[in-house]
């Protein structure tokens, strides 16, 4: 017979510590991407990380009650697999589509392009990179593939 033990103060407490932290570094590393190593792919990890966490500690009927369903009115997601398998399709849209946006400029694919934007405040100089839309189609299709696997195994 298996019993289901309820966690603990501290994992709680933790979970609730540790998912911020996780989630600031992964947008940290995504944004960094481009410039230093970083990127797409360990940003997702990190992020369905997060996800894996608060299943594991508050358990999935929580987080689908707290992150999906206040979601469902806004009529982006209509359950956890559904809106992961969207999530996956949107990222590797936008991966895709940052490469041929290059073609259209009759350079290769993939080809990166920077923009420095000036008088922004608080930063004076902003460098964005081409670059960063394909990191983050990657992210995405990293995101919504884990936790799609997650997801169903989870059903399991």
């Amino acid at each position: 017979m298996s019993q289901e033990r309820e966690p603990t103060v501290i994992a709680k407490t933790v979970t609730r510590t540790v998912v911020p932290i996780i989630a600031v570094t992964a947008v940290a590393l995504l944004i960094q991407g481009h410039n230093l190593p970083g990127g797409g792919f360990i940003a997702g990890v990190l992020t369905a990380t997060a996800f894996v966490l608060m299943y594991v500690i508050y358990g999935i009927e929580t987080v689908r009650r707290d992150l999906v369903t206040r979601s469902e009115g806004y009529g982006l997601l209509s359950g956890p697999t559904e809106s992961y398998e969207r999530t996956f399709a949107v990222g590797l849209a936008l991966a895709v589509a940052s490469g041929v946006a290059a073609m259209f400029f009759e350079v290769p694919f993939l080809t990166q392009a920077v923009v420095f934007l000036e008088g922004v405040p608080l930063y004076g100089t902003l460098e964005y990179a081409s670059a960063l839309a394909f990191d983050l189609g990657v992210y995405f299709v990293v995101v919504g593939s884990l936790l799609t696997i997650l997801a169903v195994v989870g059903k399991e």
